[in-house]
């Protein structure tokens, strides 16, 4: 949906979420993540509360828990619901260009916003990621 007011100024929805819930007394961080050419980026975690992203340039590989991987480019928003999921990939897709993205996330106080998950838990939840690529 596009709104255009009087004053020229456009408002453009770009993604429009029910998340599954919002931490009691959540806080809330911006940040902008930068990726070089190629680069993997974070290794699987998961967040303590619902993430809200806009892909700001380049192209990112993109994979939550349950889902099939997909690549967001430039332009598009993107959202995970955090608590338990865990999220696989933010890999840079392009191996020759910076990729860039602004992420919204709300969190539970006094827990970090982001959590690294350990190769025993990827191990045991194996059979919630979805098939890779290579394998399908």
């Amino acid at each position: 949906m596009t709104m255009t007011r009087r004053s020229g100024t456009v408002l453009t929805t770009l993604d429009h979420q029910l998340p599954p819930f919002i931490p009691q007394g959540a806080e809330m961080m911006t940040a902008k993540v930068e990726l070089p050419p190629g680069d993997p980026g974070t290794p699987p975690h998961r967040h303590s509360g619902p993430v809200f992203g806009y892909m700001l340039e380049g192209e990112m590989i993109f994979e939550l828990e349950g889902e099939p991987e997909r690549v967001i480019r430039a332009g598009e928003a993107f959202w995970e619901p955090g608590g338990d999921v865990i999220h696989y990939q933010a890999a840079n897709n392009l191996k020759d260009a910076w990729s860039r993205f602004v992420v919204v996330m709300a969190g539970v106080p006094g827990e970090p916003m982001l959590t690294l998950v350990d190769e025993r838990e990827l191990a045991a939840r194996r059979d919630r990621r979805a098939p890779r690529p290579a394998q399908a």
